[in-house]
């Protein structure tokens, strides 16, 4: 069994119409991440678990810093193949493309307000408009408490020569900063909200192609995201934190918890695989399809040969801009003024 695409609406609805598209993940910390407000890793003071109650310090990995790495892995992967335009938007022409025909959309200043990204993941420009993200996303909680899931470096930033000092001044460029351990698992769900079968699949494809999560991206903060369910249903299901306090009851039964120990990865997602279904039965929601284990990997298998194919890759792309322009040219667009 494979996605049923012919689930999803055909056009992206004008008011909500119950076709919740849900992605069920474990984020795992492949290096020392950097998650964090204000200088400090973010935390949280919640029940252990369903069962264990006990209070406990998590991590947590904030909305934002899930979708944003997520929506520019997916504008990259648009630039690439000519959706978008590389050229910034010029206040003079005021040009909507540019010579190849691309998109001419700057992220958080001039948006286009029509290519995938916009009509997926929302826009706000003040004045000019908004679109709600039809991408719903909630704070990651860390499976394992703060103490042991964190570590504090000092860092430096040393002259040219590789010391410290020069003229018999030590530099002041000395800063500490709290990392997230490797091996840190933080499970989630990202839902899809009355979304095309096209556009549902640009965002799972930025789901499983993002590696970088967190502050100082191109120097820390890889992040492996594991796929458990394609779960289709009638409404919402449980949170994220849900999902990591049933997590933590069934690992601690298993003894597979042994702090300042890593998880098992392979021991958690054969856990939350478990759990899956009885939680969405616990929801009380209409279930549709549920995809998991060989069907997953399938349909996963499928998107994946397609996304590596340039020519699969750009037809893709084009099939997620035609249902985003449909969106914008309907409800976004102004109409233009008739000539008299």
């Amino acid at each position: 069994m494979s996605l049923d695409t012919q689930w999803f609406p055909k056009v992206i609805p004008a008011k909500p119409s119950g076709r919740y598209a849900h992605v069920v993940v474990l984020r795992v910390t492949d290096s020392y991440a950097l998650f964090q407000t204000d200088g400090e890793l973010n935390t949280a003071r919640v029940p252990a678990g369903l069962e264990d109650t006990s209070l406990m310090t998590r991590l947590t990995l904030f909305k934002r810093k899930q979708t944003t790495p997520e929506r520019l892995t997916g504008r990259e992967w648009l630039r690439r193949y000519g959706i978008l335009s590389p050229e910034l938007p010029d206040e003079k022409a005021r040009k909507e493309t540019d010579a190849q025909g691309g998109l001419i959309c700057d992220y958080n200043v001039a948006f286009c307000k029509q290519c995938p990204d916009c009509i997926t993941y929302g826009f706000a420009i003040g004045d000019a408009g908004s679109e709600k993200s039809k991408v719903i996303t909630d704070t990651g909680y860390s499976l394992t408490a703060y103490d042991s899931s964190h570590e504090t470096f000092t860092l430096n930033a040393p002259y040219e020569e590789g010391t410290m000092s020069r003229k018999g001044e030590v530099t002041s460029r000395i800063n500490e900063a709290d990392h997230v351990r490797p091996q840190v698992i933080f499970p989630a769900v990202i839902t899809a909200r009355d979304v095309t079968a096209g556009l549902f699949e640009y965002v799972l494809s930025n789901i499983m192609r993002t590696r970088r999560y967190g502050a100082q991206t191109t120097r820390t903060g890889t992040v492996s995201n594991h796929l458990l369910a394609i779960a289709l249903t009638d409404g919402e299901i449980f949170s994220n934190l849900k999902l990591t306090q049933a997590l933590y009851d069934a690992l601690k039964a298993k003894g597979a918890l042994n702090p300042p120990d890593p998880v098992d990865v392979t021991t958690a997602l054969a856990e939350a695989g478990r759990l899956v279904p009885a939680l969405l039965k616990a929801d009380g929601v209409v279930v549709d399809q549920l995809l998991m284990g060989d069907e997953l990997a399938a349909t996963l298998a499928g998107l994946r040969e397609r996304v590596d194919d340039e020519a699969g890759a750009k037809a893709m792309a084009r099939a997620a801009l035609a249902d985003s322009r449909v969106y914008y040219q309907t409800y976004v667009a102004k109409p233009k003024p008739s000539k008299k």
